[in-house]
């Protein structure tokens, strides 16, 4: 059933170029009145990147859905003054750009906080505030190579090239400042107290992948500290997925219709079950394996006997199987197949083209017994700005006359 969306009530200044402007997204989604913050001119992301839906891209159309935009000049007096008067009634002020460009215009964080004490005020960048790349100019794949997640590929030509990867610092980074802005307006609704969070991608980037890194920086301890599993004999693995290489009972293997499935019974009880249930017990009487975290690293023999056996079924016959006898075995899907997938269509009903401009995946958060209502297609350019400035202001057409006549909205409004 319908109800109040959990963020409902909620307001944020949302003053944002390109990528960044993720971090209200999900908060968006979930009821928050996200106001957009344009220059006269657009953020330019309507232009950026690939597909472009009917003219607009794909990246503005998802990012900026349910926010509405309202332009304003904030090299002008009155559209400072506007944003100040905006802030002074929102729980959250968003700088989704270089860190200080808020501030440059008179209304940073120490300019708000003036009219408005217990504000949240959240800067998200590339590099941060602080450290030696703080001013440098970056995009969204810069955060991944920096934080090492990208492994560089070569061509044939012998051409270095981008691989293709997951990116994780332009979705990481918003996800960890949504987290931040929750925790801060919660305390800020509880004590009075603002809060200035800096947030870079980057950073977000490194904290996501913090399983390999921290590897490193444990194997750099004596091994009489630190080891391997002990399946393993104690042998140190490659960090992370790295470590997955080798592995026999913890790897991919082709089905019988030529897809692929992931098996995974590195525990003695679910090799066990695999086992018994293709009727090949000699298997585990052979390589019965430790009780826990056991790949089988290495074992060529066993792997042979495994890849001949998954080709005897199709992949959705090995998910039944798997299923049935209690032995973790999933498909192997790619960004074009993960649509059709009967799981992914039960948890990720697309909200639909017709009202957002392109098919989109919503929240993955599940609220039971509740229904949250679709965000609205991302706004063009200064859609909302006599709306918001009616609605949120109280001003009426003088007052918008005179913000208009002062330069508020741009030189041409």
């Amino acid at each position: 059933m319908a109800t109040t969306p959990p963020l409902d009530g909620m307001r944020i200044i949302e003053c944002s170029a390109l990528g960044p402007a993720a971090i209200t997204t999900a908060l968006g989604d979930l009821g928050a009145d996200v106001i957009k913050i344009e220059p006269p001119a657009g953020d330019y992301i309507r232009e950026m990147t690939w597909p472009i839906v009917e003219g607009t891209s794909l990246m503005h159309l998802h990012l900026n859905r349910g926010k509405r935009s309202l332009v304003l000049d904030l090299r002008t007096g009155a559209g400072a003054a506007i944003l100040r008067e905006l802030a002074a009634g929102a729980d959250v002020v968003v700088e989704a750009m270089r860190p200080g460009a808020l501030a440059r215009r008179g209304v940073g964080y120490d300019d708000l906080l003036a009219v408005n004490p217990k504000l949240v005020f959240c800067t998200i960048s590339g590099y941060g505030m602080t450290g030696p790349y703080r001013d440098y100019p970056s995009h969204g794949v810069a955060y991944d190579t920096w934080a090492g997640i990208v492994n560089v590929a070569i061509d044939a030509e012998g051409f270095a090239y981008i691989p293709e990867h997951v990116s994780i610092g332009i979705n990481a980074g918003p996800l960890y400042g949504a987290l931040g802005i929750l925790a801060a307006v919660l305390r800020a609704r509880t004590t009075g107290q603002s809060a200035y969070i800096d947030l870079a991608q980057s950073d977000a980037a490194a904290a996501m992948d913090w399983y390999r890194s921290e590897t490193w920086r444990s194997y750099e301890r004596p091994e009489s500290e630190v080891t391997g599993n002990k399946a393993d004999g104690y042998e140190r693995r490659a960090p992370g997925t790295a470590g997955m290489v080798e592995g026999v009972r913890y790897q991919v293997y082709e089905a019988a219709d030529g897809r692929f499935v992931l098996f995974m019974a590195s525990e003695q009880a679910f090799w066990k079950n695999f086992c018994e249930g293709v009727g090949r017990t000699d298997l585990f009487e052979r390589w019965p394996g430790s009780k826990y975290a056991d790949h089988a690293r290495g074992n060529r023999e066993l792997q042979r006997e495994l890849r001949d056996i998954f080709r005897t079924k199709t992949s959705l016959e090995w998910l039944d199987f798997g299923g049935r006898v209690n032995t973790p075995i999933a498909p192997v899907n790619t960004p074009k197949t993960l649509l059709e997938d009967p799981q992914f269509a039960d948890r990720f009903p697309l909200l639909p083209r017709a009202e957002l401009g392109a098919d989109q995946l919503f929240t993955p958060l599940h609220f039971v017994g509740e229904e949250l209502p679709h965000p609205a297609k991302a706004p063009t350019v200064g859609q909302h700005t006599a709306d918001v400035l009616r609605s949120v202001l109280g001003y009426d057409d003088n007052q918008i006359a005179t913000a208009r006549d002062g330069g508020a909205f741009g030189a041409d409004a």
